[in-house]
């Protein structure tokens, strides 16, 4: 069986992509009416090169730059974001479809990145050890030197600013590729850098068909680091390109998030939480919260509550200021999603409230599948669009049980007034990130991402920053 998963890997390495001798265009399509308002030239191996060879040049002159004028870039960085941030989300909007206030909100917190990044460089401290008087021995940090970045299209600003603020903190040059989907909105980010006064040879941007830019960057030896976001089975291929040179890397991957709900919370307060954090972004959000278990006391209430909910939900351009949930990103979107609540509602589930494609543009309404069985394609694959699963639980350790079931582990949730239950949870959830009584997992001053399929390595925080660099021990007698 060819799941979602396979899919996607295909068309990232063969298809969908016009490849030839010359300068090909790949088309922009605002997502909320299905137009081409844009084309992007895709770069060739020669511009590939090109760029190689200025994030070498880079690499050189950026690691010898004193912190104090690394991080004055950065900082000016932030600074013009902030100032340009309605200009920025708009096309954001544009090219994504979220609604507006989603990407000023995705905009700023870009800006925040750049800001915190700036103010970490000067705080990456190695150690003394202790050693007989008259000898020396120490550990620094060093930057791992030119790094490939690439970023997905549900965050298109904010996950591209994520790794170039770090890496450019840390004393590294970068090549980004972001979405050929989102060019308008990612080029004016890299616009900040330069009007800030980053050196023209530090950062490059790139765009082009993925699988044979990713081929190209990979294996040069210009590339000492690899960062990745995006899905499971690319991420493989990926790390599979990078063994062959040993590149370091950092995978952030797919997810499928449970979220556990405990018969003590405030339900209420619970359902108006919960209904706009699984639509936000219309659920392209690695970390949505999609497998919602309930503890059986409280299924049935919680399922109306979050179907009324759902039904009251506006969907329309993102640029409406009436709209809560804008497009899916592109066209591949919507029939994925149709034949996954297809599958479900085959298998028994009940469509409480949406279920079907909009007549227009990429859209799918939002919706909420009840008692979703186990056997569902839907609870075994990230849908990445604006559907929720529920189903019962009975007690603490099944609902563990549940959310551990699957072989990914990006992010958890749960909600409940025991502290000694909540306790538990933080233990015995198996991700790299557990919210409890809260969604809010991402934050610039800690550690974001996954385990088991869902990746390895951390963006944000010190240990983000320490993903670009290498430990040095120097003795001396």
């Amino acid at each position: 069986m060819t799941t979602q998963y396979d899919a996607d890997l295909a068309l990232f390495i063969n298809g969908g992509w016009k490849i030839g001798e010359g300068r090909d265009l790949f088309p922009v399509v605002n997502p909320a009416s299905g137009d081409t308002i844009a084309e992007v030239p895709l770069a060739t191996a020669a511009d590939l090169d090109a760029a190689l060879a200025a994030a070498e040049t880079g690499f050189a002159l950026w690691k010898n730059t004193p912190v104090e004028q690394r991080a004055a870039v950065l900082k000016k960085a932030a600074a013009l974001i902030r100032e340009r941030v309605d200009t920025i989300a708009t096309l954001l909007t544009l090219e994504q479809g979220k609604v507006i206030a989603e990407a000023r909100a995705e905009v700023l917190s870009s800006a925040q990145i750049f800001d915190w990044c700036a103010e970490e460089a000067s705080r990456t401290y190695g150690r003394v050890l202790v050693r007989p008087t008259g000898q020396r021995a120490m550990v620094i940090k060093q930057p791992v030197g030119p790094v490939a970045a690439f970023s997905p299209w549900n965050f298109p600003v904010y996950l591209m600013a994520k790794k170039l603020a770090a890496a450019l903190a840390a004393g590294c040059s970068v090549i980004a590729k972001p979405p050929e989907e989102t060019p308008g909105c990612t080029g004016a980010v890299m616009r900040c850098l330069a009007d800030a006064g980053l050196p023209a040879s530090v950062a490059q941007l790139v765009h082009g068909v993925p699988d044979m830019v990713s081929r190209h960057l990979i294996a040069s030896p210009v590339i000492r680091k690899v960062s990745f976001t995006g899905s499971i089975p690319v991420g493989k291929h990926l790390m599979r390109l990078s063994a062959d040179s040993l590149k370091r890397v950092t995978m952030e991957l797919g997810g499928h998030a449970p979220v556990l709900v405990f018969e003590d919370c405030d339900l209420e307060k619970t359902l108006d939480l919960v209904v706009p954090q699984k639509f936000r972004n219309a659920g392209q959000v690695c970390v949505s919260p999609t497998r919602f278990y309930v503890q059986e006391s409280i299924y049935q209430r919680f399922v109306d509550g979050f179907a009324e909910r759902t039904q009251g939900i506006t969907a329309g351009s993102g640029l409406d200021s009436e709209s809560r949930m804008g497009p899916l990103a592109n066209v591949r979107r919507p029939g994925a999603i149709e034949a996954l609540v297809e599958d479900a509602a085959a298998k028994g589930a009940k469509v409480r409230a949406g279920g079907k494609r909009g007549n227009a543009g990429f859209f799918f309404q939002p919706t909420l599948l009840a008692d979703v069985p186990d056997s569902a394609d839907i609870m075994n694959n990230e849908p990445f669009g604006p559907v929720a699963v529920a189903a019962p639980f009975a007690d603490l350790d099944d609902a563990i049980a549940k959310a551990n079931r699957l072989p990914y582990g990006l992010a958890s949730f749960a909600f409940t007034q025991n502290l000694r239950t909540a306790n538990l949870l933080g233990d015995a959830l198996e991700s790299g990130m557990v919210g409890i009584n809260t969604f809010a997992v991402s934050a610039v001053d800690a550690p974001f991402g996954g385990i088991k399929d869902s990746g390895f390595g951390s963006e944000g925080g010190p240990e983000g920053m320490d993903s670009y660099m290498v430990p040095k021990a120097i003795h001396q007698a």
